[in-house]
């Protein structure tokens, strides 16, 4: 047998291999390799619906005390604390508060907020919604604000926001703007969200009334309060255009030089949260939290556990909370966000009250449901 012959016998071999294998499975080994999936984008927090609900009851209010808010709702259980010491101190006032405010362990945007007790008290009664507009705030920043602007759009086509004695609307391309008339006394409205931007949109997410006490039925749709002196005590505003929170008056923004000569934006200190799990797994991991525990995450939210972040913090070594923190009540006039049909039934009776007063708000007890 000669060497070519014995060639040919492999290859008429190989060749009857090739025909034994199924035509698929040769077809595989021409294939490119598979492409990888593209990665699909995570679902936002908070849908379009739930930022409109949480955002309705507080998109009317000045810019400066609004920019406060959001700022302060990303530190939870020291609105709490906060809270908790104005009711304890109610005779302080003027510059004896602003001194007190220097003196306490908490956040400075928490601390400005003791001056609008009222709005303290609100967010304080209702900590859930509080921590949820503090969760969307941080991960959801330009959509809270532009939802912000939409809301106010509404509501000045609906003919409730204007400038009045107490503020000044200020139509710009892109942004409405809404400044106290008096810069060192700020006024806070008071309205029915489920009016003043007209028949609400989202039938499963509606708006929950909400009015200090005091309030006096009758007053109209859209008033406002008691003026408060605390100009010098607001230094957050709004760059609308860039979606971002700026420090506009470093007098009471203690980590802030005083000789800056530029604007600077507002940067969430997570030495103010404490042991409060941040909701969105990017922020956790913006902020250098874990992943979230189950039953951890809830006893902290109550009160129950107050451990130090693990990251750096500028908070004064005697900045403590105390020693048995006070377990926040279950939240009221929000608690119902997301659960369409049982608000439905509080916003359908508010309604009705409405009616019956000769279209006069009801009057609903702060931190509390409206009771008939």
């Amino acid at each position: 047998m000669t060497i070519t012959d014995a060639v040919r016998r492999r290859i008429i071999g190989a060749l009857v291999v090739l025909l034994a294998i199924p035509a698929g499975a040769c077809a595989q080994f021409l294939q490119p390799p598979p492409t990888p999936f593209a990665e699909v984008p995570a679902p936002p927090t908070f849908r379009q619906e739930e930022l409109d609900q949480l955002l309705a009851p507080l998109a009317l209010y000045p810019d400066p005390l609004l920019a406060q808010i959001l700022m302060a709702s990303t530190y939870p259980l020291e609105v709490v604390q906060a809270a908790r010491w104005v009711r304890a101190n109610p005779n302080v006032a003027g510059p004896q508060l602003e001194e007190a405010m220097q003196q306490q362990p908490w956040d400075p945007s928490v601390k400005s907020l003791m001056a609008f007790p009222q709005v303290l008290a609100m967010m304080d009664a209702n900590l859930e919604w509080t921590q949820r507009l503090g969760d969307a705030f941080l991960a959801q920043r330009p959509n809270v604000m532009a939802t912000i602007q939409t809301l106010r759009a509404r509501a000045q086509s609906a003919g409730y926001l204007q400038s009045t004695p107490q503020q000044t609307v200020i139509a710009e391309p892109q942004a409405i703007r809404i400044e106290p008339a008096m810069p060192q006394t700020v006024y806070v409205p008071i309205y029915d969200p489920s009016v003043v931007y007209g028949p609400w949109w989202a039938p499963a997410y509606p708006p929950y009334v909400w009015y200090p006490p005091g309030y006096v039925v009758g007053a109209g749709v859209f008033s406002f309060g008691v003026g408060v002196a605390a100009g010098t005590v607001l230094w957050g505003g709004f760059d609308w255009h860039r979606h971002n929170v700026t420090v506009v008056n470093v007098r009471n923004y203690n980590t802030i030089s005083r000789t800056t000569t530029t604007v600077p934006r507002w940067h969430h200190d997570v030495g103010h949260r404490w042991s409060v799990p941040y909701r969105d797994p990017s922020v956790r991991q913006r902020f250098g939290q874990g992943p979230q525990p189950g039953v951890a995450a809830r006893e902290a939210f109550r009160g129950h556990v107050l451990q130090a972040p693990r990251s750096p913090s500028s908070r004064p070594a005697a900045a403590q909370p105390p020693a048995t923190p006070r377990t926040p009540r279950a939240p009221a006039a929000f608690e119902g966000l997301g659960r369409g049909a049982e608000i439905r039934g509080f916003s359908d009776r508010g309604h009705t009250s409405r009616q019956g007063a000769a279209g006069s708000a009801p009057k609903i007890p702060a931190g509390g449901r409206g009771r008939r």
